[in-house]
């Protein structure tokens, strides 16, 4: 954080707080104490009235009526910010972190006194689910990634404040699916947000497609890589959305690891609404019944997607999975007596 903003930042906690001690405010915005007194004694020559007292109960205070000129907020303008504030907050992980916590303080601020309480307390009264698990595609355990959501959101932040300076990006990524970490420069392009997690968008000319996408978690290092060339203009986020970039991923996949079901219109209808498996491949068979294709390398996951459809549902490839399959089946009827 640079000093004005920390400077603004230790004004606004001392005008929401009637006195905070030099150790606080180092560890809320991660300085030394010594840096915050060098902060205090130049807002002391700015002219702002900061006074500290000795004792238990001591600590830094403003003078009292001092105040910031408000921003004209109307109540219902202050609830829409805060609003957005407080969904930024319920993300697993949170870019410019330290940014929301100093926005939120400036916000406060600049409403009167009367409405600064209860918007102080909407946290309290709203709140937001968290995705509920997938049970088909449950992600594997990735102790590379170390589980930081704090981490996490410190790749957002500098992959977004690459794209507000005009940088391209050096990044790191380690797969679960691949031994090895993968490196690559690209122009940042967009996020977004979905089951939980952040998803990246660079370009990708490189190999002939034109967006690439990176889950945040699994980025071990992102730094910026000088300034990017020929910037896009023609990239829009909103045509990844609704999963819609599963659908070149998924004919990458098919390709790779293909699975062939044979299933009914009904089976075929259900699995087209899931945000999964609408992106596989359908054609009828001729006899009624629909084919379906679509990539997995775990059989464990194929085979459970299986015995969930039921009657009317055959795997036919790969050819080996139907021995497994056959014995699950065996087994639970023989558990059935």
């Amino acid at each position: 954080m640079k000093e004005l903003d920390r400077i603004l930042g230790i004004l606004l906690a001392l005008q929401s707080q009637r006195r905070i001690s030099a150790r606080q405010l180092a560890e809320r915005f991660g300085v030394s104490t010594r840096t915050v007194y060098r902060d205090l004694q130049t807002m002391s020559l700015l002219g702002i009235p900061i006074y500290a007292e000795r004792g238990r109960n001591g600590g830094i205070r403003l003078l009292e009526g001092y105040f910031l000129p408000p921003l004209m907020f109307t109540r219902s303008e202050a609830i829409a910010l805060l609003l957005g504030i407080i969904s930024l907050r319920t993300l697993r992980a949170v870019p410019f972190e330290a940014d929301v916590e100093t926005a939120t303080q400036k916000l406060l601020a600049a409403v009167p006194e009367h409405l600064r309480a209860t918007l102080a307390r909407l946290g309290q009264i709203i709140g937001a689910e968290m995705p509920p698990a997938d049970i088909f595609h449950a992600e594997p355990d990735e102790p590379t990634t170390n589980g930081d959501p704090r981490r996490d959101g410190a790749t957002v932040t500098r992959f977004l404040q690459a794209i507000l300076d005009g940088d391209a990006v050096h990044l790191a990524y380690q797969s679960p699916y691949r031994d090895a970490p993968l490196t690559m420069d690209a122009e940042p392009l967009g996020i977004f947000w979905d089951r939980g997690r952040w998803y990246l968008a660079t370009s990708d000319s490189e190999h002939g497609e034109r967006e690439r996408l990176w889950r945040a978690d699994r980025v071990t290092s992102i730094s910026p890589h000088g300034q990017v060339g020929a910037r896009r203009t023609d990239f829009d986020i909103g045509e990844l959305l609704g999963h819609a970039w599963l659908r070149a991923a998924m004919a990458t996949w098919r390709a790779r690891a293909p699975v062939r079901l044979r299933i009914t219109g009904e089976q075929a209808q259900r699995l087209q609404r899931d945000w999964y498996y609408r992106f596989a491949h359908y054609e009828p068979d001729g006899a009624g019944n629909i084919l379906m294709t679509f990539g997995e390398q775990d059989p464990a996951l194929v085979l459970a997607l299986v015995r969930w459809l039921g009657p009317g549902a055959e795997l036919l490839a790969p050819a080996a999975w139907r021995d497994a399959l056959r014995e699950q089946i065996a087994a639970m009827l023989h558990d059935l007596g």
